[in-house]
């Protein structure tokens, strides 16, 4: 008769024995993990925190710390000098931090482009005074340009677009000298007073103002030797007085046009 083979017990380990090898595993990392915890290397710990700041630092040549001592290892009360220590590399009222030497950089760049603007405006102004126009014509000048103020009554008629007979002359002296003198950008700007129009050609000051700086781009243009491209005009109408608008002397200085030379200096 034939023997019943033996059955054969299953394979591998049982069920239980890995899910108890899962658990002393997970026990054992966790005391590892506890006692790495315990017994950090303050040294070693400190030497990798400045090996990472070397190649990391948010400050100036790899530097660890605001001041003296490492960041790090001093805690966050060394925070509390952060402010401190912006304000001293020349942060800006508005968190634009500025160096000593950009702030120089730009004073020194002020400072020649005011220089270039005061030159040219006393050769403007001899320019003026030699032709008899200083009555005529008011000059100032800027770190930008230098600017030539034409009283209104001189240039036009009360309304009025078209320029009169007598200024033409002063116009033409005006041209001679921009064509001498301004190697930049040249803007002729119209302003009137507060008086609204009535009855005129023109339905507002904006229209008006840009209307006679028109007029003075075009006569110049026609009498002297200037770039089109570099000869800008534009009307500011009642918006940028000079003056007070309640008198009819205010009125009268507000009724002007001006005619500013940019120096080759300025950032316009």
């Amino acid at each position: 008769m034939a023997k019943k083979k033996p059955d054969e017990p299953p394979k591998g380990a049982p069920a239980w024995q890995s899910t108890f090898a899962d658990l002393m595993n997970l026990l054992l990392c966790f005391f590892v993990l506890l006692f790495s915890m315990s017994t950090v290397d303050a040294q070693k710990f400190e030497e990798v925190v400045a090996s990472f700041n070397q190649t990391f630092s948010i400050f100036s040549a790899g530097a660890t710390a605001i001041g003296d001592g490492i960041l790090v290892s001093n805690g966050v009360s060394q925070l509390n000098e952060l402010d401190e220590y912006i304000n001293s590399t020349g942060k800006m009222d508005e968190g634009e931090i500025v160096s000593e030497d950009v702030a120089n950089a730009q004073q020194k760049v002020e400072e020649a482009q005011l220089e270039e603007a005061e030159e040219l405006a006393e050769k403007i102004q001899e320019a003026v005074d030699e032709r008899g126009m200083g009555e005529d014509i008011d000059l100032d000048f800027t770190t930008q340009y230098v600017q030539l103020t034409l009283k209104g009554a001189l240039l036009f008629d009360s309304g009025s677009t078209l320029l009169k007979e007598e200024a033409k002359p002063v116009l033409e002296q005006v041209g001679l000298i921009l064509e001498k003198y301004a190697d930049g950008t040249i803007e002729i700007e119209g302003h009137t007073d507060n008086v609204p129009m009535s009855g005129a050609k023109y339905s507002n000051n904006d229209e008006l103002s840009s209307g006679r700086a028109l007029s003075v781009f075009n006569y110049l243009l026609s009498v002297a030797n200037l770039d089109p491209a570099n000869v800008k005009h534009a009307g500011r109408g009642e918006y940028v007085p000079v003056a007070d608008n309640s008198t009819a002397e205010g009125r009268a200085k507000n009724r002007r046009v001006e005619i500013k030379i940019y120096t080759t200096l300025s950032s316009y």
